[in-house]
């Protein structure tokens, strides 16, 4: 090599000669002015560290998994699974109610659909009731609401007189860790729940798998919003299962630079939707009803659905008007819509739903996808297996009509029946009473307290 090496091409040189991680740690701190101070200390080997391992074996053509001991990773006394916009309510709200609380996301980040599924409107926010337009997000989602608000650009349509608000996904994952950090919450990211662990017919925690290998989290109460019912299935609660439509979202790039109107003289009536940032919008994709619970289903819409959009941007940027749009970004999440739903204490259904029929156990009230709608009140029965003890669902898992699922499932319902979820586990671990035993009249009092609506 002629003269001197340039940044880039030591970096190069050192990852190539197995120095890569060292040196490009520092390179990055460099350019985020975070620099350590000091010199650089020497590389050293790290120790091999020899444990157990119980492989699964071939037996008579069958593949065996050996009996195995696991370890312990943490103990608590609620611990929630899955950190969409139920499992954040929910771990927020037991925490705030005094609970040791443990929260398991298998993604690197809170906000599940909403954020990774770019899923950015919360809708059902209000209700008509008595004529008038009521806020019913309220609790912990409508902080996180309020907070996003005082963000620039992290939320539009969040203010008096407004309705189903649309969020920048990057201030919610943030704004949604600093209030899991508030509450003093212990995270496991990167982490997915593979079984349980179970004491006859109550649950007692969960085994989860990770880089660190398989491990166990032992709880007094778990709640179930993984969204797709994985724990209280692997416990053997009765539950449905329904087929739903499952899509992919994408976002386009510098939508503020077209020519909309030549767009519109050439077929294209509209770019998706809007959101905080000017320059962006996010396009949804509803996609075909099938199993969101089969693997090989689940590959294959990612393979079919990516295709369809990469090429439908392709052809905005050959449609003259469109030439400066680009494909911003494919959600990393597919939109799975509904899958599992618990058999529950009480079944919310279509009739109650369509008149808004109270309920002496109402934890929550839904709200319409159009402020026109009255409020629907949810009753605390829905969250509660009939028969499997100390777990708790929220989200759009819960114990509902299927005519009732394109209501259940909107972020809107799930930040307030996972906010309940996590209110009704730390008070049953107070009080040392199974979910089903809960005092009805403590939980609306304590979600009251904690600004949640109850009509």
């Amino acid at each position: 090599m002629n003269g001197p090496m340039t940044r880039r091409e030591l970096l190069r040189y050192l990852s190539a000669a197995g120095f890569g991680t060292a040196f490009a740690s520092r390179a990055v701190a460099d350019e985020l002015g975070d620099a350590p101070k000091g010199k650089i200390p020497e590389l050293q080997p790290f120790p091999v560290v020899d444990r157990p391992r119980y492989p699964a074996t071939l037996v008579g053509g069958r593949v065996i998994q050996p009996e195995r001991p696991l370890a312990v990773a943490n103990e608590t006394d609620v611990l929630v699974v899955g950190g969409g916009p139920a499992g954040f309510a929910a771990a927020v709200a037991a925490a705030r109610a005094g609970a040791k609380t443990t929260l398991v996301e298998r993604y690197g980040y809170f906000g599940g659909l909403w954020t990774g599924g770019i899923v950015l409107v919360v809708i059902s926010t209000h209700a008509r009731e008595n004529g008038e337009m009521v806020k019913v997000v309220r609790g912990i989602g409508g902080e996180l609401l309020d907070r996003l608000a005082k963000v620039d650009g992290g939320v539009i349509n969040q203010a008096p007189g407004k309705w189903n608000p649309t969020s920048d996904p990057e201030a919610t994952k943030f704004m949604m860790d600093e209030m899991v950090c508030e509450a003093g919450v212990k995270v496991f990211f990167h982490s997915w729940v593979a079984d349980v662990v179970m004491d006859g017919n109550a649950i007692r925690g969960v085994v989860f798998e990770s880089k660190a290998g398989r491990q166990a989290i032992l709880a007094k109460v778990v709640v179930d919003t993984t969204g797709d019912g994985d724990v209280f299935a692997a416990a053997g609660a009765e539950h449905e299962q329904r087929l739903h439509a499952i899509g992919l979202v994408h976002r386009l790039g510098n939508v503020d630079r077209v020519d909309m109107e030549e767009l519109k003289e050439n077929g294209v009536k509209s770019l998706g939707s809007a959101e905080p940032q000017p320059s962006v919008k996010w396009v949804n994709l509803r996609g075909p009803s099938t199993n969101g619970l089969d693997v090989n289903e689940l590959t294959r819409l990612e393979f079919e659905h990516r295709r369809k959009i990469w090429e439908h941007v392709q052809k905005l940027r050959k449609t003259s008007g469109g030439e400066s749009l680009f494909l911003l970004q494919v959600a990393p999440q597919l939109g799975v819509r509904t899958t599992r739903l618990l058999a529950g204490v009480k079944q919310l259904t279509f009739e109650e739903f369509k008149e808004g029929r109270k309920f002496p156990d109402t934890i929550a009230v839904g709200g319409g996808q159009k402020p026109t709608r009255c409020g629907w009140p949810i009753p605390y029965g829905t969250l509660v297996p009939k028969k499997l003890d100390n777990l708790l669902t929220a989200g759009r898992s819960i114990c509902v009509d299927a005519k009732v699922i394109e209501d259940m499932r909107l972020i809107g319902a799930c930040l307030t029946t996972g906010h309940a979820a996590g209110a009704a586990a730390a008070l049953a671990v107070k009080d040392g009473c199974r979910p089903r035993d809960v005092d009805i009249a403590k939980l609306q009092k304590l979600l009251t307290s904690q600004g949640a609506y109850l009509g």
